[in-house]
């Protein structure tokens, strides 16, 4: 008698427990609103679709987990992506006003994953007053004074430095060599960089660690491309940190680099920052200042390779440049710089082909209607950039590698329904103009100086972010 009235209690609870998984199934796959949701699916629950998202993509094309559930169910869809009910928009009207309503309706926001990563305190999480605070600071390097005055001759000395290495190699595999310019450039004007200092030796090491599993399925255990990445920054981090403790108690120090200023805000009577804002701010700018410019030249390298007709057209451009010079050997000048304009035109075209940024991330931070469906407040809104850039209503044969089509259209100098590699709205990259010098001055020295040919290489995956699994290796041949 009691073993059987054990065993009905025991059905019971085991009843009651598939009851409850039932229930909190049916309200994750069904969750309130106090409106008409976006169609879509949440997926799993937990899990939701983020095995979908990550699934590798070969092309330059729209992500078939994007490209599907549009077929499916429109420019609007609801997913959950590592553990969060998030909003994709692959509307232009929809992306340009969620990017103006900033600090009113929405605000900037990462799944926990990425804010592990970048740090709870990084620019990214930061908002309002704090947010314009920290750009002003930034715009301090890579404003356009900074620009004109030094960062266009140090970039034109590093691309042209660099190349006439990689030529006398056999080959170069090209990300991880403009990987190695810009950060050695960029580091040494943010943190005085110095590779021979033996604190410093394995920093670039480190991010290289930190990018492999930036965009990675987020399981953190050893052997997986994101608990390398936690790895990277936890060593970059200790290098900054030591960095910081030095500098800190140097207090005659002179400015002789970002961080320096960085220190100087720090040691104000009542200073804004905090250490772990300022850390978590030299991390995020060490990373965005190479990564996300090196992955733009190299694919743009490979659509030259592939386009010979818009490299004459380079060449013609940068040719009439030097001969116009006094010194043909003289560096790139502002004016110089400005007049490329065939150049610019390969550059949008490169950034829009590349998506290097394949979502950006909002939160809703009340009910919002927006059409004809409601974002509950606490929901994520991925902006989804590619699926603008690749439109065929917008751009005629998307996937063509055609800089001509930006012929007689006016600079763009923020984000734009149509366009926004470089982000929009209040967070419009602060880098852009260094991105765009950097790119220029590489284009310049490479068509004047140089021809070169594939060796191996060159396939790409996204995954969803961009990366060359097998490298892309070029040789450089100096012309006469």
């Amino acid at each position: 008698m009691a073993s059987s009235m054990a065993y009905i209690a025991l059905l019971c609870a085991a009843l009651a427990a598939v009851v409850a998984l039932l229930r909190w199934a049916y309200r994750w796959s069904h969750p309130r609103s106090n409106g008409r949701l976006p169609p879509g699916s949440l997926g799993l629950p937990v899990i939701g679709e983020t095995l979908q998202f990550f699934a590798p993509n070969p092309t330059c094309d729209l992500s078939p987990f994007v490209k599907e559930r549009i077929k499916r169910y429109g420019s609007i869809f609801k997913t959950s992506v590592v553990g969060r009910p998030v909003v994709v928009s692959a509307d232009p009207e929809m992306n340009y006003y969620v990017f103006q309503q900033e600090g009113k309706l929405f605000e900037s926001w990462y799944p926990d994953t990425f804010t592990e990563i970048f740090g709870r305190d990084n620019v990214g999480s930061l908002h309002g007053f704090m947010y314009k605070y920290l750009k002003t600071l930034v715009l301090r390097l890579y404003g356009q004074e900074n620009l004109k005055s030094v960062l266009l001759a140090e970039t034109d000395a590093a691309c042209r430095g660099s190349l006439a290495s990689w030529a006398s190699q056999p080959s170069v595999e090209l990300k991880e060599g403009i990987s190695t310019m810009i950060f050695d450039l960029t580091a040494k004007k943010l943190i005085g960089y110095d590779p021979s200092k033996p604190s410093q030796v394995n920093l670039r090491k480190n991010f290289g660690a930190f990018i492999r599993g930036l965009i990675s399925f987020p399981l953190n255990i050893p052997g997986t491309a994101y608990h390398e990445c936690m790895e990277g920054r936890k060593n970059a981090m200790k290098v900054l940190r030591g960095m910081m403790k030095e500098r800190m108690a140097e207090p005659e120090r002179p400015c002789e680099d970002f961080f320096d200023h960085v220190i100087q805000e720090l040691r104000r009577e009542k200073p804004l920052l905090t250490e772990t804002i300022a850390l978590d701010l030299m991390f995020v700018l060490l990373f965005a200042s190479f990564e996300t410019t090196a992955l733009a030249l190299t694919i743009g390298v490979k659509l030259l390779t592939e386009n010979p007709k818009v490299v004459d057209a380079l060449r013609e451009e940068h040719e009439a440049i030097i001969r116009n010079r006094k010194d043909p050997n003289s560096g790139v000048t502002w004016a110089e710089y400005k007049s490329m304009t065939f150049t610019s035109q390969v550059i949008m075209e490169i950034v829009r082909l590349a998506n290097i940024v394949p979502g950006i991330f909002r939160k809703a931070l009340q009910d919002v209607e927006i059409k004809g469906y409601t974002i509950p407040a606490g929901w994520g809104i991925m902006v989804c950039p590619p699926a603008v850039h690749l439109n065929p209503e917008i751009y005629e044969d998307p996937l063509a590698f055609n800089p001509w089509r930006w012929q007689g259209k006016p600079e763009i100098t923020g984000g734009t329904k149509h366009f926004m590699a470089f982000g929009g709205g209040l967070r419009f990259c602060v880098g852009t103009d260094l991105s765009k010098v950097l790119m220029a001055t590489f284009i310049h020295a490479l068509v004047t100086k140089y021809s070169w040919r594939t060796v191996k290489g060159g396939n790409i995956v996204r995954t969803p972010g961009l990366s060359f699994p097998d490298g892309f290796h070029i040789q450089l041949f100096p012309k006469n």
